[in-house]
C-alpha cells in the first residue's frame, strides 16, 4: 500500500497532518507540549493573554512604582526598575521562546482581547520571541443596550487590522458564530488581514448555584454533535474566502475530522478530547484519518480535502435552508 501524504497548509505554514492542539491547559507547560509533540501532534495552539491580564497587571506595576517614588531615597533603591518588573507578557513571551528552542512543531500564539489599543503591540513581541502564528481569539459580548450590529462588526475588524498591521507573521482570527451575516463578516476580516478563521469560539456560559444562590462559572467540555455549525459555515466559505480555515470545538474521533476536511477545513483543533484522553488521542486521530483515506484511495490530505463544500458537492443546497427543512420532514419519533 502507498502511504498517504497527510500533509496540509495552514496558515501558509505545513503541517505533517490536519490535527492541532487548540489552546488549553496541555499547551501551557514546555513539559506537556513536548508530551503532545511525542504524541505526534502536527502544531500547538499556546493559551491566550488576555486584554484584561496585560492591562491589570501592567497597572498593578505602575502602582507599585508610584509607591515606591513616595519612599525614601534609600527604601527608593530595593524597587525595581519600570523595565524589569516581570508583568503577564514577560512570563507569555518566555513560554514563546521556550516553546520555540524545544519543540520542531509550529508553535501559534494567542491574544484575547476585545479593543483596539496599545496592547496590540504584544503581537509584535509574540513575533519577535519566536512565534509562527498568531491566534486573535476575540471574546466580546454585547451586552449593551446601546451597541448595535454595524458597530460590533466594526470593532472585530479595526481590532484585526490593529493587529495585523503589528506583524509580519500570519494571524487567524477566533470568531464565535453569532453574526448575522456570516459569510460577509468572513471576508470583512480577511480584507482587514486575517491570514485564517478558526470556527468557531465557544463562549462559555455562566450557570446558576441553586445552593448557594449566585452565579458561578461552568465550564463543560465539549461534544461531536458540536461540530456540525462549524461544518456548515466552513462548506459555504470554502472557496468563497480566500483564508486557511481550522476547525475546532467538537472534534473528538477520526470522523470527526474527516467530515470538517471534507467540508473544507484545513486543519482540525482538538482541545476537549486531549484533555478526556490525554495526548495519546493524537494518535488514535491520525491513525483512524489515515486508514479511512487509504480505504477510499485517496493518495492524500490536499486530494480530499474541500471534496464536500458547498462548492464542490452535488447537493449544494443541503447546507442551506433545504437541509433545514429535510431534517424536519426526515425525524420520526414512537411519540408523533
Amino acid at each position: 500500500m502507498n502511504r498517504i501524504d497527510l500533509s496540509t497548509r495552514y496558515l501558509g505554514l505545513t503541517l505533517k497532518h490536519p490535527i492541532v492542539a487548540s489552546s488549553s491547559p496541555l499547551t501551557a507547560s514546555i513539559d506537556s507540549l513536548k508530551r503532545l509533540e511525542d504524541a505526534g501532534i502536527a502544531a500547538v495552539v499556546l493559551p491566550s493573554l488576555f486584554e484584561e491580564q496585560i492591562e491589570h497587571e501592567e497597572m498593578a506595576a505602575h502602582n507599585l512604582m508610584l509607591y515606591g517614588a513616595e519612599l525614601s531615597p534609600e527604601a527608593h533603591g530595593f524597587f525595581p526598575e519600570m523595565a524589569d518588573f516581570p508583568t503577564g507578557p514577560d512570563r507569555y513571551l518566555k513560554l514563546i521562546a521556550d516553546a520555540k528552542r524545544s519543540l520542531q512543531v509550529p508553535v501559534i500564539a494567542s491574544l484575547n482581547g476585545y479593543t483596539p489599543g496599545g496592547w496590540t503591540q504584544i503581537a509584535r513581541q509574540c513575533q519577535d520571541a519566536g512565534a509562527d502564528a498568531i491566534e486573535l481569539n476575540v471574546y466580546f459580548l454585547a451586552a449593551s443596550v446601546d451597541d448595535n450590529s454595524a458597530d460590533v462588526e466594526q470593532r472585530y475588524v479595526d481590532l484585526v487590522a490593529s493587529v495585523t498591521q503589528q506583524v509580519g507573521i500570519p494571524v487567524a482570527v477566533k470568531v464565535a458564530p453569532y453574526f448575522s451575516a456570516m459569510a460577509n463578516m468572513a471576508a470583512r476580516l480577511q480584507r482587514a488581514g486575517a491570514a485564517g478563521l478558526v470556527l468557531f469560539n465557544r463562549f462559555l456560559q455562566p450557570d446558576i448555584a441553586l445552593d448557594e444562590l449566585e452565579v458561578a462559572p461552568h465550564l463543560v467540555l465539549s461534544t461531536s454533535d458540536e461540530l456540525r455549525l462549524a461544518l456548515r459555515w466552513i462548506a459555504i466559505l470554502r472557496g468563497r474566502v480566500a483564508t486557511s480555515f481550522a476547525a475546532t470545538g467538537g472534534v473528538h474521533t477520526a470522523d470527526d475530522a474527516l467530515k470538517l476536511l471534507l467540508a473544507g477545513a484545513d486543519c482540525v483543533m482538538i482541545a476537549s478530547s486531549l484533555l478526556k484522553k490525554g495526548p495519546a488521542q493524537v494518535g488514535v486521530l491520525v491513525r483512524g484519518v489515515e486508514a479511512w483515506l487509504a480505504e477510499r484511495g485517496y493518495d492524500s490530505v490536499e486530494q480530499m480535502k474541500g471534496s464536500l463544500s458547498q462548492q464542490a458537492c452535488p447537493d449544494p443546497d443541503a447546507f442551506e435552508r433545504a437541509n433545514y427543512m429535510k431534517a424536519l420532514k426526515s425525524y420520526t419519533s414512537e411519540f408523533a
